[in-house]
């Protein structure tokens, strides 16, 4: 059983978040949204999602992956809230997947994560992404770094983690019942 966390700040991209959530809930992977903040929270464009907990009551588990959505307010809010970092850190350590998409990945980059890695992310926070290779790629993977342009490339990002966690094979039969152009 693989275990997944999606931290999920206020001003969160709604499209990268639940599109990451439900394909890799389809590909059988045990995803916890955990809130910073208590009770719902609103994404950029004002739709309110309950998580399934709040980001302290997840802070010492274990999971396979650690997945970051972006937005730019959302993205902000998850580089300013140190249970965040803490996790990021103590999972990157540990060799396990550090996924980020859109506006995402300057996050990994502001803990030092990204160091060196190729990686992609949205042209807003680009500038932010100073010690590493940036492309202009839809996916990147570089080891246990997975990134993601933006929310027009939520769906292939989000079958790239079903393939990282699962295999081919699996993507193939998520795919079966969504008919996504990968």
């Amino acid at each position: 059983m693989k275990k997944v966390l999606v931290p999920l700040a206020p001003g969160f991209e709604e499209i990268e978040a639940v599109t990451v959530v439900d394909i890799l809930r389809r590909a059988g992977a045990v995803v916890t949204l955990a809130g910073t903040v208590a009770g719902t929270v609103e994404g950029r464009s004002g739709i309110r999602v309950i998580p399934d907990t709040v980001i302290e009551n997840v802070e010492e588990l274990d999971f396979d992956m650690v997945v970051l959505p972006g937005g730019a307010v959302g993205t902000e809010n998850l580089k300013k809230d140190r249970r965040v970092k803490n996790i990021l850190e103590r999972l990157h350590n540990r060799g396990r997947f550090i996924a980020a998409i859109c506006a995402a990945p300057a996050v990994l980059s502001a803990i030092g994560i990204t160091r060196g890695r190729t990686v992609t992310s949205h042209p807003s926070v680009r500038g932010e992404l100073k010690e590493e290779v940036v492309t202009d790629d839809r996916v990147v993977v570089d080891g246990n770094i997975i990134t993601g342009l933006g929310a027009g490339s939520a769906m292939e990002f989000a079958f790239k983690l079903v393939e990282t966690l699962f295999g081919k094979e699996k993507v193939k039969e998520v795919n079966s019942g969504v008919l996504a152009k990968l």
